[in-house]
């Protein structure tokens, strides 16, 4: 797709967003401060094939706050073993493991809150993907039976959630 192409389908999509009363701005400048700022502070000179960066400051159902920010150069996540990261996405595959950390993060925090909610399985199920979850650093145990969702794993975890987003 050539830039004029892409530019109309920018266009079009603003459209149906401005028309369906969603107040969001225009691409302008200053829209993307947080590539230019890692493009400056990285510069092609000091790290050739760049960087990747992620961040957040995030406020979950349950009033708690959450700032972080963390990143990577092309070459360090090109020349890492991926497969050590199965175990992390694998925890994630799963629908009722997603829903479990969104209710975490929402308040629910033990085994026996979790079994009240509809479609999420017995007990012993509930207690495997807690394992499975725990296992894979998507959860901590606190104790008494609670669980939560580290604090430096609730922005990648939004971030692994943005980026599955078409």
């Amino acid at each position: 797709m050539d830039l004029e192409e892409r530019v109309a389908e920018l266009e079009r999509r603003m459209a149906e967003l401005e028309s369906a009363g969603a107040s969001t701005p225009a691409v302008g400048e200053g829209d993307f401060w947080a590539l230019e700022a890692l493009k400056a502070r990285l510069p092609e000179a000091r790290v050739p094939d760049g960087a990747v960066v992620f961040t957040g400051a995030v406020r979950v159902p349950t009033g708690e706050r959450y700032e972080w920010q963390y990143g990577h150069t092309t070459e360090q996540l090109l020349g890492d073993d991926w497969s050590e990261a199965a175990e992390s996405f694998a925890a994630l595959g799963h629908p009722v493991r997603l829903r479990l950390l969104r209710e975490i993060l929402g308040g629910r925090r033990t085994a026996a809150e979790l079994a009240e909610l509809e479609e999420i399985g017995t007990t012993g199920q509930i207690y495997h993907h807690l394992r499975q979850l725990t296992g894979a650093g998507w959860l901590h145990a606190t104790g008494r039976g609670r669980h939560e969702v580290p604090a430096g794993r609730v922005v990648p975890l939004l971030v692994v959630l943005s980026a599955s987003r078409p």
